[in-house]
């Protein structure tokens, strides 16, 4: 199990890597290689390496997903409230807020 995680790491490692050579990096790309340094910085290797990158990785795309769709709820409503909307306006205006969220 860990020879397979060893070498998906590497294999995405050098995929990444050559991506990037290719133009700017993906958000997963730019993850990878945040953590990467930071856990060359921490002078991590071998299994300690691999548990960090997956720690690393699991908590920033927990960190990007942004606002749940319940706050974007509340922020809409809150602005249509102020805004005074009622009816079919009200609708209309939680449809755009929504979708542009």
């Amino acid at each position: 199990m860990t020879r397979v995680l060893r070498l998906a790491t590497i294999v995405l490692f050098i995929y990444a890597s050559s991506l990037s050579l290719a133009g700017e990096l993906t958000p997963q790309q730019q993850k990878m290689k945040e953590c990467n340094n930071e856990a060359g910085a921490k002078g991590f290797t071998g299994d300690a390496q691999q548990k960090f990158m997956s720690a690393c990785l699991s908590a920033k795309a927990t960190e990007s997903k942004g606002a749940s769709k319940q706050d974007n709820m509340k922020t809409c409503n809150k602005d249509a409230s102020a805004k005074g909307l009622k009816g079919n306006e009200r609708k209309q205006f939680m449809h755009a807020c929504l979708s542009s969220k």
